[in-house]
């Protein structure tokens, strides 16, 4: 990765453990910045693909906003050193407490997914004596082509208001005494790899702005949320290139600023979880091959059927000589038939040898747990021929040392 061995990582970090690309992410997060340069714009990295600290400050002093959909993401943002203004605040479930804590650190606007949550917070600044920057995510009923559990912008989903009352609901909002209406927002999924539900939901977002200009509300920017899926093994994802030209002819009459909330593009490929062969078992219907990361540090394949590419230590002989290579399924220590990273894959591999486990950089460590009692992974970060602990691995110990033995 870049200019360092995998070997040494291994050696010196073991595993499991994740590595990412101080490079490739700035990459990605530049295509972004690069391809809408003619507009005034800002791309908010979605903090939930990938919160380390390290990923975080690489992407502010690049000079990122940010897209937060919890305090505690928010927490993450601010100690870094950026300002609540470059963030925005999405979310269904916001609490008393989350608002409270935004308003007092200045955010920059929050993404309001319902009408409740738009009174909460009126309530809220009210008692803060604060004017609350918002924006309404409108759901635009757009098939966004993806997996279901990672599609946003269809009625049955739970986010946003619909695109039937949003201008009744941005006309409750200009009531409100402590509301300052600055944009509006559509997400409407994840791992886009077509650029015609984007162009779909944005003419919806567009003629919902031209309803709100008729009735006297001015809005600032306009947020169209995630940005272009990517490649795990064989999809054809849209480039941003592409993505933005397709775009770039509406987004430009329209005089507003310009938000986009891409996480998944900016991270996944620049990082892999690292895992070593424990366990050959071959069997007369299946080759497992028993590595010691498992569901608890990858959960995608598990939980979205995700297919990731896994690369070996030692790369089969190109057809030429097919001695030793057999169809694995590359399976963790978990107590669950459901614990697999990648099922079917031709390799040549013995025991001790290192894979390479690729996409992972997003959804990857975010999404782990403890399951079984195992501790999580270590996260490392690799600039040119440098690299750095950005995570220590946990111990068994941190594990328990905040409960508490019954008391008779």
């Amino acid at each position: 990765m870049e200019q360092v061995s995998i070997e040494s990582l291994t050696k010196q970090y073991g595993t499991p453990c994740y590595v990412y690309s101080k490079q490739a992410i700035l990459e990605e997060y530049r295509s972004y910045t690069d391809s809408f340069a003619s507009l005034d714009h800002q791309i908010c990295y979605a903090v939930k693909a990938n919160s380390n600290l390290a990923v975080l400050s690489v992407l502010a002093q690049a000079g990122a906003g940010f897209d937060i959909v919890s305090r505690g993401e928010l927490m993450r943002v601010l100690a870094v050193g950026v300002e609540g203004s470059r963030v925005v605040f999405s979310g269904v479930g916001k609490t008393y407490r989350d608002i409270e804590y935004a308003l007092t650190q200045g955010i920059g606007c929050f993404n309001v997914e319902s009408i409740s949550e738009l009174a909460l917070i009126n309530e809220v600044a009210k008692t803060l004596d604060k004017s609350a920057p918002i924006s309404l995510r409108v759901n635009p009923n757009v098939d966004a082509k993806t997996h279901p559990y990672i599609s946003t912008g269809l009625k049955d989903n739970k986010f946003g208001i619909t695109h039937e009352e949003a201008i009744a609901v941005y006309e409750q909002a200009a009531a409100l005494s402590h509301i300052e209406i600055v944009g509006i927002d559509c997400h409407i999924g994840s791992q886009l790899t077509e650029v015609a539900p984007f162009v779909a939901a944005l003419d919806k977002v567009v003629e919902l702005i031209q309803g709100l200009r008729d009735k006297g509300i001015q809005l600032r920017h306009i947020d169209l949320g995630g940005g272009v899926g990517v490649r795990y093994i064989d999809e054809t994802p849209v480039s941003i290139e592409t993505f933005a030209a397709a775009l770039l002819p509406t987004l430009s009459k329209l005089g507003l600023t310009v938000f986009f909330e891409p996480g998944r593009s900016i991270v996944a490929n620049a990082g892999i979880l690292l895992t070593q062969v424990d366990v050959l078992k071959p069997t007369a219907h299946k080759n497992f091959a028993i590595v010691d990361a498992a569901m608890n540090d990858l959960i995608r394949p598990a939980l979205y059927q995700a297919e990731m590419a896994v690369i070996p230590s030692v790369l089969p002989n190109a057809g030429i000589d097919t001695d030793g290579t057999k169809a694995w399924d590359i399976v963790g220590a978990i107590c669950e038939t459901g614990d697999f990273l990648a099922k079917d894959r031709l390799l040549s591999l013995n025991q001790g040898d290192t894979l390479a486990i690729t996409g992972a950089g997003a959804y990857g460590f975010v999404m782990s747990s403890n399951y079984n009692s195992r501790p999580r992974a270590c996260e490392v970060m690799v600039s040119d021929e440098s690299h750095q602990l950005i995570r220590k691995r946990e111990t068994i110990e941190s594990l328990y040392e905040n409960e508490v033995l019954w008391q008779d």
